[in-house]
């Protein structure tokens, strides 16, 4: 019988990244080029990716880790401001069991070097899962990709 259990925890992530506002928002909210930048594991084989983004819109990003194992990420969009912020909700499985549930808001704003963007999210662990730092970890190297995007973007070679 499996033991029923919840474990919140919120991340805050602040970044500067060095391009516009309009450009990190469209990184975020285009499907082509969202798919080259989201991800903690490049390792990992892709199964299934799709972006609707709008409220009322979905994400779907479905890979395997180098055991075979299902990650899944399912997402809903609740607010969308162009250039201001995404609301979204989101649980992960790995293979068929839940192991969390989110409420993520990312935010933009302009300043002096380029955008100010600030990560938060709400998270609660289900059930005994031991995150032990892992959702921080590979948010941080998610966020990691999407300025290292921005840069070869802003590439005149790339």
């Amino acid at each position: 019988m499996t033991t029923r259990s919840v474990e919140h925890t919120t991340l805050v992530i602040e970044r500067r990244l060095k391009a516009p506002v309009a450009r990190v928002f469209r990184a975020w909210s285009s499907p082509e080029a969202k798919r080259q930048w989201f991800a903690c594991h490049g390792e990992w084989a892709p199964l299934e990716y799709r972006l609707d983004f709008r409220p009322g819109g979905t994400e779907r990003n479905h890979v395997a880790d180098t055991d075979g194992l299902l990650h899944a990420f399912d997402a809903h969009y609740i607010d969308i401001v162009p250039d201001v912020r995404i609301i979204y909700a989101y649980e992960m499985k790995l293979g068929e069991r839940r192991i969390s549930a989110s409420l993520a808001i990312v935010a933009f704003e302009a300043d002096s070097e380029g955008t100010r963007m600030l990560f938060t999210e709400q998270v609660v662990f289900l059930d005994g899962y031991a995150d032990n730092g892992a959702r921080l970890q590979g948010t941080e190297i998610g966020l990691d990709n999407l300025e290292l995007f921005l840069d070869r973007e802003a590439s005149p070679i790339h």
